[in-house]
């Protein structure tokens, strides 16, 4: 049982990181985004107003923070040092950060920005206007194959969302409220996943649970990203579910198209076209298989069954720390990348979920899949039948 990434991980990453520094003329690497800070150093932020920014040369790892980070971030045992400027926009974090760098006898920086985004209505200087930058984007790119230890925490997190999910299945019924069976189910499996792991679970969310299940319904399933109508459930709705559960940081994504009492000949037609696209992806899948072949597969048997014109989005996506990363699952794909970087190798972990959306409902499944060295490795196991999706 998995519930935390072990230090070496970090080790590994950073030492990675440091090789890629020693290929460029740079004196440090830099990061401002949340997610890569948190990748390398472990250190998790919300980002705001307030930019966080990392260094990292080829001996130190140091941070810059807002003034109420400073104690979350000290005991950090990868960041050697920890500066801070006091609030945005009193404080200067951008010169704050070069005067952190300067420090570290740093004038050439390989950035994954220049500057801090503009998040919440931040607005500040370019880096560039101190140092010399050039962009990168490793962390981003470091991303695509997960460990085996990563993979661990999503086959963790896939486990807890499939009780959520079966949560959110036998608490749904005719004149209940879509809104209040979510949170029933997200609460009941938040505390079964607490109560069962206890302190190995690390720390992750901010006034709610680990677990997240709930659905939208009725039209609202006619828009992949419709939203939980206010209207009560009633014989005959479609649901599209959704169920995920926060490890360390990392998600997995189990979806499932369900029937509230009888379902029609037709809401049978569209579930069992659905279903089938989503084998058809799913046997397309494998390592050095091209990441766009899996994508045109599937639009491939949506024209031959004439239905081409009801899928909206394409196949699937990377998942882990993000709810959606590349690689992604699309037709395009090899027109941006080449070389290895348009096949899919082991490790890549991917959310498969080819829908089909009519004028009245929606109709999609969605499954978290690992890329093995041989093949692929199931991580979400709820049932994908029609009886077994029909309240």
């Amino acid at each position: 049982m998995a519930t935390r990434l072990p230090e070496t991980e970090f080790d590994a990453r950073l030492a990675e990181i440091r090789g890629k520094l020693a290929d460029t003329d740079a004196d440090a690497g830099v990061w401002f985004g949340a997610t890569s800070i948190e990748y390398l150093t472990g250190f998790h932020h919300i980002q705001t107003e307030r930019p966080v920014v990392l260094a990292v040369t080829d001996d130190r790892v140091a941070v810059t923070v807002p003034r109420l980070e400073v104690e979350r971030v000290e005991p950090n045992p990868r960041i050697d040092a920890v500066h801070h400027y006091f609030d945005y926009p009193g404080g200067k974090p951008i010169e704050t950060a070069v005067e952190m760098l300067r420090g570290l006898d740093v004038a050439a920086v390989a950035a994954d920005g220049d500057g801090a985004p503009g998040v919440m209505g931040y607005e500040g200087p370019a880096l560039s206007e101190f140092l010399d930058v050039e962009t990168q984007s490793w962390v981003d790119r470091m991303r695509w194959e997960k460990t085996d230890a990563e993979v661990d925490l999503v086959r963790e997190s896939a486990k807890w969302a499939n009780l959520g999910h079966r949560y959110l299945a036998d608490y749904t019924e005719v004149g209940a409220h879509p809104a209040t069976v979510s949170q029933r189910a997200s609460t009941d499996a938040s505390r079964a996943m607490l109560d069962a792991l206890g302190d190995t679970y690390s720390v992750r969310v901010r006034g709610s649970g680990p677990v997240h299940a709930g659905y939208i319904s009725g039209a609202e399933t006619a828009l992949p990203h419709g939203h939980t109508p206010n209207e009560r459930l009633a014989e005959g709705d479609v649901l599209i579910t959704g169920a995920s559960a926060n490890v360390d940081g990392y998600n997995s994504e189990l979806e499932r198209t369900m029937f509230v009492g009888d379902y029609t000949d037709e809401q049978e037609h569209y579930f069992e076209l659905m279903k089938e696209a989503q084998e058809v992806a799913i046997d397309a899948l494998g390592p050095s298989v091209p990441v766009s072949h899996v994508d045109e597969q599937v639009f491939a048997y949506a024209d031959e069954q004439g239905i081409a014109d009801l899928l909206q989005h394409h196949t699937g996506h990377n998942i882990g720390l993000g709810g959606h990363e590349p690689p992604y699952i699309d037709r395009g794909w090899d027109e941006r990348y080449d070389g290895a970087d348009v096949e899919m190798a082991p490790g890549h972990i991917y959310t498969i979920e080819p829908g089909i959306y009519t004028d009245e409902y929606g109709y999609r499944h969605s499954d978290t899949i690992a890329i093995t060295e041989t093949g692929v490795e199931w991580l979400t196991h709820f049932p994908r039948d029609i009886e077994s999706n029909t309240i």
